[in-house]
């Protein structure tokens, strides 16, 4: 069952990382989506999305990759959530020479509080996992 839940989180993780590139690609390309129109019916549905997206992105990539840990000098951290730092830093910041996009500080702050909150959730899970394991 453990092997299951191991494969399955991966699965999950890269199927969304799937979804979150199709998401950027049509952005890039200034094409249109369902997903554009529901978020500009929200108020502050750009910057919900944001929140969600890459805060899930972080939740999945951790539990993918079995919230293994990588320290960055003397500061652990999670590698899922290193991960999904670098991809929207990169991301974000590739605004600026697209056309079709604008680079935003309010989206990079809205990505950055959802990708603290689920790696606070995965550091908990992560505990949760290891107690449960002893």
């Amino acid at each position: 069952m453990e092997n299951q839940c191991r494969w399955l989180g991966s699965v999950i993780a890269l199927l969304f990382f799937g979804f979150i590139l199709w998401v950027i690609y049509l952005a890039n390309t200034g094409q249109s989506s369902v997903f554009f129109g529901l978020v500009r019916q929200v108020p502050y549905g750009d910057k919900v999305g944001h929140f969600m997206l890459f805060g899930l992105l972080t939740l999945l990539a951790n539990w993918g990759l079995r919230f293994r840990k990588v320290n960055l000098g003397s500061i652990p951290m999670l590698l899922g959530t290193f991960l999904v730092v670098l991809f929207v830093l990169v991301e974000e910041i590739s605004q600026a020479w697209l056309p079709s996009r604008t680079l935003d500080w309010r989206d990079l702050l809205a990505d950055a509080a959802g990708i603290g909150l689920f790696h606070g959730l995965s550091w908990w899970l992560a505990a949760k996992k290891q107690k449960n394991s002893q």
